[in-house]
């Protein structure tokens, strides 16, 4: 075999590698992705098996359905590895924790607006007791149940929701990806060109700064402008 064809041979065989870890990351079978992209079911077993290879426009449609970035055809790192890595932390210590966590900050708010355990029994019809577990994390509360406690107490569920913990992590990249997606084209592709990262830094500086540090910044500007 010349060099081109083994070439092509091995980027075949990596190729289908990376198709069927997409599909199964998935979770889907391949009778069903071989009917969204309208292939046989023999053809797509060899698009998995390296036999044979999708074209650009399978793989691109592919991707779009599975919502796999179509890059990731092109790189070294698997999707089922990095699944796996979700649960290969302790789930039961993780909601453990997350119960205290809650519970910490309920009882923090509470005490803060000087509410009594029986004056939000009272108000929400929940027995003390069962809020005292709330607040000790020895139980969780059901989230309607939750819902109606950071509202009386003036928390958001988003303030209690997980921050800097794997779950918490994994949801802040969704909420920054949904927000990227969101914003308009033009504006996408600027945040998306390197070259313009020093302009994102100094927005990010100007973000955090005090209204009296913006307005001496915008003085200063003003004068240099005159």
């Amino acid at each position: 075999m010349s060099v081109q064809p083994l070439t092509r041979s091995i980027r075949a065989k990596k190729l289908g590698a990376l198709i069927r870890d997409a599909r199964m990351a998935s979770g889907e079978s391949m009778e069903t992705c071989a009917e969204w992209i309208g292939v046989s079911q023999a053809d797509y077993e060899a698009y998995e098996n390296g036999e044979l290879s999708p074209s650009l426009p399978e793989l691109e449609l592919f991707a779009y359905i599975l919502e796999v970035p179509l890059d990731h055809f092109w790189g070294d790192v698997t999707l089922t590895r990095g699944d796996g890595d979700k649960r290969a932390f302790d789930t039961q210590q993780f909601t453990q924790l997350r119960r205290r966590i809650i519970g910490a900050k309920l009882r923090k708010a509470r005490q803060e607006r000087g509410k009594l355990l029986e004056e939000l029994s009272a108000k929400l019809s929940i027995d003390e007791a069962t809020l005292i577990a709330y607040e000790l994390g020895e139980r969780a509360a059901s989230v309607p149940e939750l819902e109606n406690l950071a509202s009386e107490l003036g928390l958001s569920i988003r303030e209690l929701q997980d921050q800097h913990g794997p779950v918490g992590t994994w949801i802040n990249q969704r909420r920054a990806i949904q927000g990227f997606l969101s914003l308009p084209p033009d504006l996408q592709a600027f945040v998306g060109k390197p070259v313009n990262l020093p302009y994102l830094e100094l927005a990010q500086r100007l973000s955090e700064m005090s209204v009296e540090k913006l307005r001496a910044v915008a003085e200063g500007l003003l004068e240099i402008t005159l």
